[in-house]
């Protein structure tokens, strides 16, 4: 099975100068083409740092990154942006959808970025709407939507330019169950038929059977790893109604 990432001792540090906090700490992981892998874990855990690093948005201190086979963890700044474009997409907890532009040019932008422009466009454009359930919203600017829509926005986004790694941070986050699972599944859909490596950190129990694999984070470091997601889920049920 071709890996997608592969790291070892990964860890990153913040130092004042006087007081070091220690984010993620020595993370040795790896992560398959094909594959839809959970990461959860409590708030300030590490998870969204170690998200960020792995989507070379945030450098890491030590240890050594392989993203397709290639070291990332020294390459220049300035050859950073050029990996996120060919090889990363990324739904943000936060949207970042740009205010200024409807949802439909949020999405055309994704494309545009990649190269793909005209009805080529258009057309993958409208099926992204079509297939996060949002064809009637697409002309509407973000401050016209809710939270749950602006989700469903980012995930489109995300998806249009089409790469071979998809991170995701709480992308059920703001979503009902129904909505919620179907970005799910589509993202299932994208690693398991189109080949790609999604991994998503999240809180949300209710979509632990999406996964092949979760891993468990607890200050900093990866504690615990699942394979067996149906023995997992019969577990929390057995324990949730003995309460």
């Amino acid at each position: 099975m071709k890996h997608a990432i592969v790291t070892e001792n990964l860890s990153k540090v913040y130092s004042d100068g006087r007081n070091e906090v220690t984010a993620v700490a020595g993370v040795d992981l790896t992560l398959n083409v094909g594959e839809v892998v959970g990461l959860f874990g409590p708030s300030g855990s590490g998870k969204t740092t170690l998200l960020s690093m792995l989507g070379c948005i945030l450098r890491p201190t030590g240890g050594s990154y392989l993203l397709y086979g290639k070291e990332v963890i020294n390459l220049d700044e300035t050859k950073l942006p050029a990996v996120r474009k060919k090889l990363i997409s990324l739904i943000f907890q936060g949207f970042n959808l740009f205010p200024a532009l409807t949802a439909y040019e949020n999405v055309m932008l994704g494309l545009q970025i990649k190269g793909i422009t005209g009805p080529a466009a258009d057309k993958r454009t409208r099926d992204l709407f079509a297939e996060v359930g949002l064809s009637d919203r697409m002309h509407f600017l973000p401050r016209d939507l809710s939270g749950g829509q602006k989700q469903r926005v980012a995930v489109a986004r995300a998806l249009a330019s089409d790469s071979p790694l998809i991170l995701a941070d709480e992308p059920t986050g703001n979503l009902d169950y129904a909505n919620g699972r179907n970005v799910m599944e589509i993202l299932r859909k994208l690693a398991h038929v189109q080949r790609k490596c999604v991994i998503v950190a999240t809180h949300d129990n209710r979509i632990e059977d999406i996964f092949d694999r979760i891993l468990f984070m607890e200050d900093g470091r990866i504690v615990k790893e699942v394979n067996d997601i149906a023995k997992l889920k019969l577990m929390r049920e057995l324990t949730s109604s003995s309460i």
